[in-house]
């Protein structure tokens, strides 16, 4: 009999992990097993037809943004319960994106779905809501996490939990290595058009003036795409500054580079895992970070920072990060001790993360649940 599996992601990361992830189940699972869903062109690659490529529309990011599109969530939403109901999966692995998908959980359950429901990489409530941790486990019958500290803040509730460990560590142990290189300032704004708009301007403000009073240092930026690059030349070349612009080429530019600004997110650990001196900036709508601000209940922003316990990474935080601020750390840490520090601190970070094979453990994980 052929097993179901139908699967949610809703950003170009969840895309990719659950592409992955269903390559590791159809190798456990064989070519019994059947794929269905909502996620992007690579888990359409893997899973044929029956799995909508709706990224594009799905990917968008703060509180204002997600109200403005309302209408169509709503419609997704439920053609997504309709869909389920009528292909009855033995499992739906929801992977991340907690503002659709923990809703999701919450209506199969309230509908009768009578299959396994997973969680991959769970949606960081131990964050912003930790009370939702025991509404999680009458939810859900295994939680998959991605960092070690959340397995017995999750078993603590009776929720089956398994750390697989961060799917970057599989992703970064292939990217080929670079030498660093002295006097070069990396500058990564983040991937998308409205992060870069909201960072990239005061990031190269302060690199403006930080090389002029070291004129023989270079600054370089990645970009995610060309058309971004085409924007971020034109910003870096209305304030007169020199910026070497690249595209998909973050990696390489977080092992060259000597000093950095990195956007929080994801880019933040992949900076830490290549051991480079940086300081995060955050800066978003004033609505949703006022919201936002109300509802986080830890200390620190950056992921490097929780795992450590510590501000290990400087955070300069929406009001806070200005050019001068960020400046004043980039001078900080090129002094030799301030910037071996930290990097002994990221190593430190970066040995929580597992070793390689998060997919495959994770799949293992998910392949226990389903019917013999």
């Amino acid at each position: 009999m052929a097993t179901r599996c139908y699967l949610v992601a809703g950003e170009l990361s969840g895309d990719t992990h659950g592409a992955e992830l269903m390559a590791s189940l159809r190798e456990l699972c064989g070519e019994g097993l059947s794929f269905a869903g909502l996620g992007g062109n690579q888990m359409r690659t893997v899973g044929g037809e029956r799995m909508d490529d709706w990224i594009e529309d799905a990917a968008v990011v703060g509180l204002w943004e997600v109200l403005k599109n309302y209408g169509y969530f709503k419609k997704r939403f439920a053609a997504c319960l309709q869909e389920i109901d009528s292909w009855s999966p033995n499992v739906v692995v929801l992977i991340d994106y907690p503002g659709f998908n923990l809703r999701l959980a919450r209506a199969l359950r309230d509908q009768g779905f009578e299959g396994k429901i997973v969680y991959y990489i769970s949606p960081q409530v131990w964050a912003w809501n930790r009370k939702r941790i025991p509404k999680m486990a009458a939810m859900l019958d295994l939680m998959i996490c991605i960092f070690p500290f959340e397995k017995p803040l999750y078993e603590a509730s009776g929720l089956p939990t398994v750390f697989a460990g961060h799917p970057l560590v599989d992703e970064l142990s292939d990217v080929p290595p670079r030498e660093r290189e002295k006097k070069l300032l990396g500058l990564f704004p983040g991937s998308r058009q409205r992060e870069v708009r909201k960072l990239f301007p005061m990031m190269v403000e302060a690199a403006q003036e930080f090389v002029e009073k070291r004129p023989d240092w270079r600054v370089a930026t990645a970009a995610a795409n060309p058309r971004l690059a085409e924007r971020m030349k034109a910003m870096a070349s209305e304030a007169g500054l020199n910026v070497e612009v690249s595209v998909g080429d973050a990696h390489a530019l977080m092992q060259r580079a000597q000093l950095g600004a990195v956007a929080s997110g994801t880019a933040t650990l992949e900076a830490a895992w290549f051991g480079l001196p940086y300081c995060l900036v955050y800066r978003v709508a004033w609505p949703t970070y006022v919201i936002g601000k109300r509802l986080v209940h830890i200390p620190y922003l950056g992921i490097v920072n929780v795992l450590a316990e510590r501000e290990v990474v400087r955070e300069l935080i929406q009001g806070e990060a200005t050019p001068e601020a960020l400046q004043r750390e980039w001078e900080r840490l090129l002094v030799p001790e301030h910037a071996e520090a930290l990097q002994r601190d990221l190593a430190s970070v970066v040995a929580q993360l597992g070793g390689a094979g998060t997919h495959g453990r994770a799949a293992e994980a998910i392949a226990n649940v389903l019917p013999v």
